[in-house]
């Protein structure tokens, strides 16, 4: 199961066998945001707080093109146990 915090890898798409970390997901669309995975540039206006102009960020990716990654020592754990 994804969950927020977790290593996956990309199956599929423009970002297909990168790996990044889970920052939020939205469980009634069976999404998730990863980190430095699925950039858009979004153009932003200006305001008077903040400058416009275009904005790189992440968005969301449907949760069966992620695969959660074991991490090595984990892993060995795990066939140790055996």
């Amino acid at each position: 199961m994804i969950k927020k915090g977790l290593k996956v890898v990309v199956l599929t798409g423009k970002d297909k066998k990168k790996e990044g970390e889970v920052i939020e997901i939205d469980r009634s669309l069976n999404r998730a945001k990863v980190k430095d995975i699925n950039m858009v540039k979004k153009h932003v206006k200006t305001t008077k707080e903040k400058k416009g102009g275009i904005v790189s960020k992440e968005s969301f990716i449907h949760i069966s093109n992620l695969k959660l990654v074991e991490d090595k020592a984990k892993a060995t754990k795990k066939e140790a146990k055996k």
